[in-house]
């Protein structure tokens, strides 16, 4: 199984996208870097699940748009042993809503527009290799508001099966936004517990990480839209700033 961060703490990245300008511009950024070593790259789809498969990284850095097997598609490819499967990280623009939500759902933990400043760039891949779920200000926005809150509603607001009533409260914290520090001190619990309880309810859920949390508390109805926090936050809380990357080669000195 692959550790969140590689032998010696270093990542290992394969970088998959059909424009060679962005790949390799992706690809020099990312080499500058000691603790990440790109192993591999792609120019489509099929092409990435053959180079993950033989290089076996910790992260893949997947376009959502290339031709033969388009992002999505080489994601579920790549997602499929639930054991040993790298982290993914889509990288995608303003529009593709509906792609977003299909990434999601097959499994990856989180995405970069395609004009992410060069810090933005290494923010996301270290996020995402240590197992976090990285979902910009603006993508959560158009996601949740356009696709998950309409599907969501045609279901009644319930718990799901088999969780325990601080599962469910775990669940319902994640979604909002909250880290698990955050989410130890509004429950008055450990960060430790906090742990325990999210390591339960992802194996009763089939989750792989905090992305498809979200995604499963919205459409059961657990979380709406601009449903209020309980500590006055006033609904989802974001993170702060944009996450995402376009002309990554040409905008290193700009500072997610």
């Amino acid at each position: 199984m692959r550790g969140s961060g590689g032998t010696g703490g270093v990542i290992r990245t394969v970088v998959a996208d059909d424009q060679s300008v962005v790949r390799t511009g992706f690809v020099n950024l990312l080499s500058t870097q000691d603790d990440i070593e790109v192993v591999g790259e792609a120019e489509d789809g099929v092409q990435a699940v053959r180079v993950t498969a033989r290089t076996r990284p910790d992260l893949v850095l997947l376009d959502i748009r290339m031709p033969h097997m388009n992002g999505i598609e080489a994601a579920r490819e790549i997602l499929a042993d639930p054991v040993d499967a790298p982290k993914v990280l889509m990288l995608t623009t303003f529009g593709l809503d509906e792609y977003v939500y299909d990434a999601l759902a097959a499994g990856a933990g989180g995405f970069l527009l395609k004009d992410a400043t060069f810090p933005e760039l290494l923010h996301a891949v270290r996020v995402v290799a240590a197992g976090d779920a990285l979902l910009s200000p603006e993508i959560t926005k158009r996601l949740i508001g356009d696709f998950v809150s309409s599907r969501a509603g045609v279901r009644p607001a319930r718990r799901a099966e088999g969780l325990t009533t601080r599962e469910a409260e775990v669940l319902m914290l994640i979604a909002r936004g909250l880290s698990n520090a955050e989410i130890a001190v509004r429950l008055t619990i450990t960060d430790h517990t906090v742990k325990t309880h999210i390591n339960r309810l992802f194996a009763k859920l089939g989750l792989r990480d905090r992305a498809q949390a979200v995604i499963t508390a919205y459409e059961w109805g657990m979380v709406r839209p601009g449903d209020p926090d309980e500590a006055g936050g006033g609904g989802i809380r974001l993170p702060d700033g944009p996450v995402s990357v376009r002309e990554a080669g040409s905008r290193v000195g700009r500072i997610a």
